[in-house]
């Protein structure tokens, strides 16, 4: 018979668990750019835009007062505000 290798044992080092590491609260709270009222302007001026488009669209009058004067300006107006709405700092009024 042939003679088998001797096994060799491997010491091995027991340590303690590790606890998982416990995160603040606050690292998972989401932070917004805009606040409420910046968001409710953005919405504003949607309406506004989708208004002013709307007044552009009807009846077969193309050079009516309404499509070649008001509509662009109400349509500017919504852009005015939305843009108000996006400078406007969180907090403020």
């Amino acid at each position: 018979m042939a003679q088998q290798p001797a096994k060799q044992v491997i010491p091995v080092k027991i340590t303690a668990p590790v606890k998982p590491a416990v995160k603040s609260p606050d690292t998972n709270s989401l932070h917004f750019i805009f606040d409420k009222g910046n968001y409710r302007l953005l919405i504003i001026s949607i309406a506004v835009v989708a208004f002013g488009f709307i007044l552009m669209s009807g009846n077969t009058d193309i050079y009516s007062t309404t499509k070649i004067v008001i509509a662009p300006l109400v349509v500017l107006g919504g852009f005015t505000i939305g843009f108000f709405a996006i400078f406007k700092k969180p907090g403020n009024g």
